[in-house]
């Protein structure tokens, strides 16, 4: 049996999809195979040739709200971490925490180092990082680990219905 290619991958082709719905055509073309995995901005940046800051992040947190835990993706800018103090304050939670793999693929169908913004089973509730707005082009994972996509800060605000926060 062969490998699926990552462009023929399920998650990658939702992600295409919900691009191409949104109507941002430019960006669904644009998905890039990498050569290899690309799960740190670190490792985008540098298969890309780009600054890590013009690298969004999709990290997927735990938000607790009393005993209710609900998935919130921070779309970061490479160049930093976010902070989980100043997440729940944003978004009202008692504490955020880094989620595991499990409860990302519950809430994304995808896994760690390939989330899109986009392509879930559901939305979810999604910060975007101001920092990334310094880039007229910002890198995201389309789905797969090798998988990025080219786009900008207010098209990921306007595709995920995200906020824009300051997150470090």
């Amino acid at each position: 049996m062969t490998a699926q290619p990552e462009t023929d991958h399920r998650s990658v082709a939702k992600v295409r999809a919900a691009l191409l719905a949104s109507g941002q055509r430019e960006a669904a073309e644009g998905i890039r195979v990498l050569g290899d995995e690309v799960r740190t901005a670190a490792a985008a940046a540098a298969a890309l040739g780009v600054v890590p800051g013009a690298i969004a992040n999709s990290l997927v947190f735990t938000a607790v709200h009393g005993t209710r835990h609900s998935p919130l993706l921070v779309l970061t800018s490479g160049a930093h971490r976010a902070d989980t103090g100043k997440l729940a304050g944003l978004v009202g939670a008692d504490t955020v925490g880094k989620a595991d793999a499990a409860f990302v693929g519950e809430h994304t169908g995808q896994v760690i180092g390939g989330v899109a913004p986009i392509g879930h089973p559901e939305p979810i509730r999604t910060l975007v990082d101001r920092a990334l707005a310094e880039y007229p082009v910002v890198w995201a994972a389309a789905g797969h680990p090798k998988t990025v996509y080219p786009t900008s800060f207010a098209d990921l605000v306007a595709l995920t219905g995200g906020s824009e926060a300051t997150v470090a």
